[in-house]
């Protein structure tokens, strides 16, 4: 069904208090929900996108897939065979569970043939074994015109990748391959500017732990540094950590092959490999948590501006803010507000008529859907983020700075609030 006019108009009047609605998921959310078949878009979109709540598709969302059909033997185990003749040349990052360094596990480039033969080697060797997990591996950049899944439904309004693709200057994305043997693991930790994430088990299980954004305040060393792995004897220690006993919610589920798991904004999570597992995985945001990601970049240039106050005297010392904000957490002000031009562009075209239906296509949920409606709600948050930013001084300083051609930020939200406006208009007069 279509993104309804109704629930636009809702949002848009603050019927639905979306702040109220994550509290509310945060407080009381006590599983995650397994949808065992097809609903409905609009029904994912305010059960579990607003309100920032996570759940797991199950194995019907990816039955089709062609990755579950060429990669995986009939007893579920993967084909290593099959995949290293089709992908072996390719140069792959691994991560050495058993290698901490900089509160990370080090990563190395390798190909992937080579990966292929460790595995097999793993399974031979009983003590003394190197776990290693090929994680943030950029697949569909690396093999674009092999088709290995569908993104469902509910995942396709995706800004990141959406911008990526939009790049000329820059092959980037936000969508990884993750495959690791048994016992891999991922440290805990909240995806990147606070986006959402998607993970689809093409074969074997992985354990999650999850929690509500606030409870990481819990999971703080003595020293100011999230925990690192939570399995640690060292978690138990309330010298070092002395607020791990108060955590409260905590979300455990196993993701078994064939599912698709959602983690919201801000959730942070630790991950398990229970058996020999790949993984598809995506980061991407919308216009459901592109605020909160927002609200992440300023808290961060908060921190920089901290780091550095010693400094604050001398010339350009906004502008080295900026920088360092770039360099920690891969974005800044000025590129913040790039990205969200990229995006309103795209649909202020749409709205325009300009870009034509296969351009809708292209930008937002394929099957099911009341295009403008959608590209509406997606212009109504820029707006919201941009007015937020002209509120800045920061802002107005890093735009100052700009070398890529745009409209200024003032100008760019007046078109979208005259667009927003002009329906908002329609609803009052009772034509839509």
């Amino acid at each position: 069904m279509e993104l309804s006019t109704a629930a636009i108009r809702e949002i848009y009047e603050n019927k639905i208090g979306v702040a109220e609605l994550r509290k509310e998921t945060y407080q009381n959310t006590q599983d995650i929900d397994v949808i065992t078949k097809p609903i409905k878009y609009e029904e994912f979109f305010l059960e579990y996108l607003l309100p920032n709540r996570p759940c797991i598709l199950d194995t019907w969302a990816t039955d089709g897939w062609r990755s579950r059909k060429e990669w995986v033997l009939e007893d579920g185990q993967p084909d290593l065979e099959q995949i290293k003749t089709l992908f072996g040349g390719a140069t792959c990052p691994v991560a050495n569970c058993s290698e901490v360094k900089y509160n990370a596990h080090v990563k190395n480039n390798i190909k992937f043939a080579d990966f292929i033969d460790y595995l097999k080697d793993f399974h031979r060797k009983e003590d003394d074994r190197e776990c290693l997990y090929l994680k943030d591996w950029h697949f569909v950049r690396d093999f674009p015109a092999y088709k290995a899944y569908e993104t469902a439904v509910f995942f396709q309004s995706d800004w990141l990748n959406e911008f990526y693709d939009d790049q000329q200057d820059q092959k980037d994305d936000y969508r990884f391959i993750y495959f690791g043997p048994q016992d891999s693991w991922t440290p805990l930790h909240a995806d990147v500017m606070l986006s959402y994430s998607w993970s689809a088990n093409v074969c074997g299980r992985k354990r999650w732990l999850l929690f509500p954004p606030g409870e990481e305040e819990c999971m703080m060393s003595n020293l100011g540094q999230l925990a690192f792995d939570l399995n640690s004897p060292d978690m138990e220690d309330r010298k070092l950590y002395p607020r791990y006993g108060d955590v409260t919610r905590r979300l455990e589920v196993i993701q078994e092959a064939g599912q698709i798991i959602f983690v919201p904004s801000g959730w942070h999570h630790q991950v398990f490999n229970l058996e020999d597992t790949i993984s598809i995985n995506h980061n991407w945001l919308n216009g459901c948590n592109v605020d909160l990601c927002w609200e992440y970049v300023k808290r961060r240039l908060v921190d920089v501006q901290a780091e550095i106050s010693d400094c604050r005297e001398m010339d350009g010392w906004d502008g080295q803010c900026q920088l360092i904000l770039k360099a920690i957490g891969g974005i800044n002000f000025a590129e913040f507000f790039r990205f969200l031009h990229v995006i309103g562009r795209h649909r202020v075209d749409i709205l325009k008529d300009t870009a034509g239906s296969d351009d809708c296509s292209k930008f937002h949920p394929r099957e099911n859907m009341n295009i403008h409606n959608h590209v509406l709600f997606d212009l109504m948050q820029i707006s919201k983020v941009i007015s937020d930013m002209l509120a800045i001084p920061e802002f107005l300083a890093a735009e100052q700075e700009m070398t890529w051609e745009c409209p200024s930020a003032a100008d760019f939200l007046s078109e979208v609030n005259a667009i927003v406006g002009a329906y908002t208009e329609e609803w009052r007069q009772g034509k839509s």
